[in-house]
């Protein structure tokens, strides 16, 4: 597989984590650089995690997770997406204080951003493609991506909090449901 091509699908893997670093960092109050580090961190890990484990699953197992790969990530992305949309027409001062810093948002948020990275890594592992340098590739795109996320979602998320949640929700159902899609029509 060509560097142009792992680029352009470690973008389209980081559009997700990028909406979601965007959020976060509207909800960030007082930022430092560590705050967008430790987002950046997790998912961009994730999103280099999950292809390994995916050429893994794809070397060892194909057929087993072939068939269940693309509900899992529909269901995940479908799930926060709704959770997202559902918050974004939520009242303020109703809305209970979310901190997305907290390690256990992350983790689910970074899971659920990154399940369409394990179905790319089924592929790799697939084709027999050589996982290291798509792996760093696609982590880095994501980290990078993320970093930035935060700090837009910061100096802007307040003016499109609601919006970008919104969208934010969107995106990972919209992810979701072409994940779906592109494994029934094949």
């Amino acid at each position: 597989m060509d560097m142009l091509s792992i680029t352009i699908i470690g973008l389209g893997l980081a559009m997700d984590a990028f909406a979601v670093s965007v959020v976060s960092g509207s909800l960030i109050k007082k930022l430092k650089i560590r705050h967008a580090l430790k987002i950046a961190f997790y998912f961009g890990g994730f999103q280099a995690l999950m292809p390994v484990i995916g050429w893994t699953a794809g070397l060892t197992i194909q057929d087993l997770i072939s068939c269940i790969d693309h509900w899992i990530a529909f269901g995940l992305l479908v799930f926060v997406g709704s959770k997202m949309i559902f918050e974004s027409f939520q009242i303020d001062t109703n809305r209970k204080k979310k901190n997305p810093l907290n390690p256990a948002n992350l983790i689910i948020f970074s899971i659920a951003t990154s399940i369409d990275a394990l179905a790319v890594g089924l592929t790799f592992g697939f084709l027999n493609v050589v996982i290291w340098i798509p792996v760093i590739i696609i982590g880095v795109i994501t980290f990078g991506l993320s970093f930035l996320g935060v700090f837009i979602g910061t100096r802007f998320g307040n003016l499109f909090k609601k919006k970008i949640e919104f969208t934010g929700g969107v995106i990972l159902i919209g992810i979701g449901i072409k994940i779906v899609i592109e494994h029934l029509v094949v």
